[in-house]
């Protein structure tokens, strides 16, 4: 299969190792210090079973959009800040067929997505640790399972992905699962990035189980009121984060650390936005979401 990941961070650049590892031409389309290292060097694919280096033939790198043409299936792995001018970026040079996969943070992308583009758009939801250790290194913490919703082409990418050794499953609630993973977002990224502190060290902070239960909470509280149907469980998956990620860094807290812009808006940010609309009090979330912001503007008025 002819692959190209959209957006190759290190989401982006841990499955499509894997996929160019299983044999696949894959083609990562990121920054030019990564593309660099990529092409020259392959990419540096250090996980908790192996620490190998995957290049040509079967994975290049590219700074173009252009690089999606030919692609079966496009792994779309940009912020979400960036969903709909990443879209537009590509969508000149896709194919009719192609099927583009959202693995992303945040419960709109997908449909957002499918307002720019006339192919074939499947949300997934991520369960991964992963981070740009250097220019053209991804380091995997642990997890890397996906659930995907159904499509024409989801039976056959499942397929390919598992026998990649990426755990797939597709749902029909994908809904449910974005929901459920956006509150875990919302529970552990933004204090990850305000404390710069892992998952692990973090729970164990005096306080921050209470608070993460009031952010859930909440969260919970707006997908009833939104007839979001949840996974049973909630509260056992926020505590296996810690548990089975406990050395990793949110995606917050990575960008704050770098002084980028994060995602936060379509996190804890969303979550306010929403709950105004439908009358529920998120006082817990509009912390965060505030603090956070304060932090990237600091960042930002100090380049």
């Amino acid at each position: 299969m002819k692959v190209a990941v959209m957006g190759a961070g290190a989401v982006g650049c841990y499955y499509g190792g894997m996929l160019a590892r299983a044999g696949h031409d894959v083609v990562l389309i990121g920054r030019a210090q990564h593309v660099d290292v990529i092409e020259h060097e392959g990419l540096r694919l250090e996980t908790q079973q192996f620490d190998e280096r995957v290049g040509p033939p079967h994975l290049t790198g590219s700074t173009d959009p252009a690089a999606v043409a030919g692609a079966q299936l496009v792994l779309f792995c940009v912020k979400s800040t960036d969903t709909e001018s990443a879209g537009a970026s590509i969508k000149p040079h896709l194919a009719a067929d192609a099927l583009v996969l959202t693995l992303q943070n945040g419960v709109d992308n997908a449909e957002r997505l499918r307002g720019v583009l006339a192919q074939d758009v499947a949300a997934a939801v991520v369960y991964v640790a992963t981070e740009m250790a250097g220019p053209g290194h991804v380091r995997h913490h642990g997890r890397g399972e996906l659930v995907i919703e159904p499509s024409p082409h989801s039976e056959a990418v499942a397929q390919t992905l598992a026998a990649a050794q990426i755990p797939v499953e597709i749902s029909d609630n994908v809904r449910g699962a974005l929901w459920a993973k956006l509150i875990l977002n919302c529970a552990y990224n933004a204090l990850s990035a305000i404390s710069q502190l892992p998952y692990g060290r973090l729970v164990e902070g005096e306080g921050v189980r209470d608070s993460m239960r009031d952010v859930v909470a909440e969260c919970v509280a707006l997908a009833q009121a939104d007839d979001v149907e949840l996974p049973p469980d909630i509260d056992v998956a926020v505590r296996r984060i810690a548990e089975t990620m406990p050395g990793q860094y949110s995606s917050t807290a990575q960008d704050l650390a770098r002084g980028k812009r994060s995602e936060i808006d379509h996190l804890n940010g969303f979550v306010v936005r929403r709950g105004t609309a439908l009358g529920v009090p998120t006082p817990a979330n509009r912390l965060l979401h505030t603090l956070v912001r304060l932090i990237e503007d600091k960042a930002h008025d100090a380049v």
